[in-house]
Order: C-alpha cells, then structure tokens, then sequence
C-alpha cells in the first residue's frame, strides 16, 4: 500500500510470520526458514510496528521515494520466500561430450564439459538447496536474490569462451522460474 504518491511504504506481515529488526538488518521468518536483508546500502527508514514493517525515504526527493518502492519490493519477496519459497529450474545442454554434474557440499562440479579435464566449479550462495535430476538442475532457497544468484553462477561456470557461442551450444542454461518449492 502506496501513501502519499510513492513516499512511504507498508507491508504487511501474513499470519504465521514474524518480522524483527537488529540495527539495519530486517529478518523475516516463516514456515519454510529465514530470510535476511542488511538495509545499510539502501537510502530508506525501515521500522517494524507489529507485523507491518514501514519504509519512509531518507529526503522528500524523487529518487529516494523510488528507493522506497524497491525497499518494499524486497520486504515483499522476502516474504513470499518464507511462506512459498523460490524454484529455478536449469537444462543441461550438450552436443558431443557428455555433461556430468555433481553437487558437494556448497559447490557444483560439472565434469567433462566440452571434455575438459577438470571440472567446472560453481559456487551455491545462502542456503539453496541444488539437486540433480537427470538433465535438470533444481534450484530451492527461500531468498531470491540466493537462489538467482546460485543459478547465474552456474550457467557462468559453463560459458563456452574462445569459441562461436551460436555453435558450440553445450552448457547448463536456465528455463524455468517459479514461486514454490
């Protein structure tokens, strides 16, 4: 809900998640984990008042009145995050030798691409949770911006350099995004 044209901001909290405030860090909780958010880089006033949490600029400038806006934003999918969760689905593409992909710990090794000898590494942010199902990579977090993250250095790790793009095609590319795990 918009308040006087864009200058301040109130979401509210659905039932079963809470809301709290340390500093500039807002962390909200959920039935499906935590997620957290440092506000120190944003130009905005965050104040939690119940279950409703309020963003007001830091000047009556039109810039900082659409920081507010994106500050919403976040809150808003912070909490689809803890009550829904986020899904990136990604293909594994490979035209002659075969992509094996494997998951250790909080990193992705993809073997044998374009039948390089070492794998490829890619890093997992935050807590997602990466599975292998056939061709398909499963991407699931409760933040966003992890999940997306997680998913984008996975189809970096695979970047085919040094070649024409439009035909060495092989590589792990993302399809599919959706809210729920």
């Amino acid at each position: 809900m918009s308040t006087d044209k864009g200058r301040e901001e109130l979401v509210e909290m659905p039932e079963g998640v809470t809301v709290g405030l340390a500093g500039r860090m807002l962390t909200v909780k959920g039935k499906l984990g935590e997620a957290k958010k440092n506000f120190d880089k944003i130009g905005v006033n965050v104040f939690v008042e119940g279950n409703k949490v309020r963003m007001t600029p830091y000047s009556h400038k039109r810039r900082d009145g659409v920081i507010v806006s994106t500050a919403s934003s976040l809150v808003r999918n912070m909490v689809t995050g803890v009550t829904k969760g986020y899904t990136y689905k990604l293909k594994v593409a490979y035209a002659h030798f075969p992509i094996s992909v494997k998951v250790k710990g909080d990193e992705v090794h993809v073997e044998n691409f374009v039948g390089e000898r070492s794998p490829r590494i890619a890093k997992t942010v935050g807590s997602c949770k990466v599975s292998v199902d056939g061709d398909d990579l499963i991407v699931k977090g409760v933040s966003l911006e992890d999940v997306g993250q997680t998913a984008a250095n996975i189809e970096l790790a695979t970047k085919i350099k040094r070649k024409d793009q439009r035909v060495f095609l092989d590589g792990i590319y993302i399809y599919e995004k959706q809210e729920g795990m």
